[in-house]
């Protein structure tokens, strides 16, 4: 495995580049797949996003400074990518913020790609009902098991909040669990 210095330093280089990027893929498309597929929930729409997250990090990579970690800077940038390609999704569409919500929920429901069981589908749609924070929070802290400084990082906030949002997006997500 290659240190993430080293894959840097040769991202950066013209000459290793090509395959330095084809490590990077190779070492972070699945992860960061899940990470837009839980924002996004559609696996074509994650598939797109993805590549254009990719597309982002190959064009921006001398820009990176090393000041996080090259994983934090790619997870911030397909968060934004995922998040910007839902409000676009959304403006074309012509509809409110909670009929996207529910839009998602019903493709996710007959996405052949979903195989989820139904305790999936319900915490998936008691998601939807979260603030995008508060949302993007628990994704990262119970699905991908990253730690408040992994997540502050990728989002640019305190811990202290990050708790905060993780503690009330578990009790409003029980909340509805028990309700539904």
């Amino acid at each position: 495995m290659i240190s993430e210095e080293t894959l840097v330093t040769e991202l950066k280089d013209k000459q290793s580049q090509a395959k330095a990027f084809e490590v990077l893929v190779n070492t972070y498309k699945e992860r960061l797949y899940w990470h837009v597929r839980r924002i996004v929930l559609d696996h074509d729409d994650a598939d797109d996003v993805l590549q254009n997250t990719f597309i982002k990090v190959y064009k921006s990579i001398d820009g990176f400074k090393g000041e996080s970690k090259l994983y934090s800077w790619m997870y911030r940038i397909a968060t934004n990518e995922s998040l910007t390609f839902l409000k676009q999704k959304q403006r074309k569409a012509g509809i409110t913020d909670q009929e996207m919500k529910e839009s998602m929920l019903g493709a996710l429901e007959s996405d052949v790609y979903f195989e989820g069981e139904e305790i999936q589908l319900k915490l998936q749609k008691a998601l939807a009902t979260l603030p995008e924070k508060q949302k993007l929070v628990f994704n990262m802290k119970y699905f991908q098991e990253m730690k408040y400084n992994e997540i502050a990082e990728i989002l640019e906030t305190s811990v202290g909040g990050l708790k905060a949002s993780y503690h009330l997006a578990v009790k409003k997500i029980e909340t509805y669990l028990k309700e539904d």
